[in-house]
């Protein structure tokens, strides 16, 4: 790893807890501002580490993809059913698919997929790249000329970006077909209504929000725990202790971000 300058270690050691907490993130955002640029370099993807970014993408997105999308399935076809019963019981039965349309493809599932690639991708790998720098095995790569970040880290990062992006992408596009068959069966006839609720709910502003949303989701969830398992830095320096603090910010960040998005939504 790119080492941490020397002040970031005399005030992980010898701050108050305040500070310590300031420098947690600082690392988060020297770690994410690290990866981000070798991610946009094309040295990174020279012939011995397409492979490597290639395996992981597939790794990470592949196994996943089907029971994500089933389960998103079936989420749809329940709260479409729910809402539009509901609609219906109280005479508002025209604006039940655009509240559908609204809560589970603009919120829920960016959501959903994010934490979903967290639990089963993002985390698991943060835990195997700290395993991995602790048994010497990052030296081991720089003994032979090959720095770890650029080998080991940045395809796991990429492939939890792309996981998550890939993830809530296709499962909006099978959401937003299954609601329109929830309402309208198997027909033709409302796709103009459709289209025209889509085309209102999915304003030029709105589109943005949600694409710079789900951008930022893959991120904070292919970064933070990336992060908080290799550095390690936390109050008593047990793993345990940094696994939890790194969910705790991840969670934040998303908690945050969600709460930005229903502002410019909304508001």
């Amino acid at each position: 790893m790119t080492p941490l300058p020397p002040w970031y270690h005399a005030l992980e050691h010898t701050g108050t807890a305040p500070l310590r907490w300031a420098a947690g993130w600082w690392r988060i955002l020297y770690f994410g501002a690290m990866v981000m640029v070798l991610g946009l370099s094309p040295s990174s993807y020279g012939a011995g580490n397409r492979g490597a970014v290639a395996r992981h993408l597939y790794m990470d997105t592949a196994p996943i993809l089907g029971w994500f999308t089933v389960l998103c399935a079936l989420l749809t076809l329940v709260i479409t059913r729910i809402v539009v019963v509901t609609a219906l019981s109280y005479g508002l039965s025209q604006y039940a698919l655009e509240m559908v349309i609204r809560v589970l493809v603009l919120e829920l599932i960016p959501l959903t997929a994010a934490l979903f690639v967290a639990l089963r991708c993002t985390i698991p790998n943060g835990a195997a790249l700290g395993e991995m720098r602790r048994t010497g095995q990052f030296d081991a790569l720089r003994g032979h000329s090959r720095d770890p970040v650029v080998h080991e880290v940045l395809p796991r990062v990429l492939a939890g970006v792309f996981s998550s992006i890939t993830l809530a992408a296709l499962s909006c596009v099978v959401a937003l077909a299954l609601a329109y068959l929830a309402v309208y069966g198997p027909s033709a006839a409302g796709l103009p209504a459709y289209t025209h609720m889509f085309g209102h709910v999915f304003n030029p502003a709105v589109t943005l929000i949600f694409m710079l949303k789900t951008l930022f989701f893959s991120l904070a969830v292919s970064i933070i725990p990336m992060a908080s398992a290799l550095y390690d830095v936390e109050g008593d320096g047990s793993r345990e202790s940094a696994a939890l603090q790194g969910l705790v910010r991840m969670f934040a960040v998303l908690l945050l971000m969600e709460i930005a998005s229903l502002a410019g939504n909304y508001y």
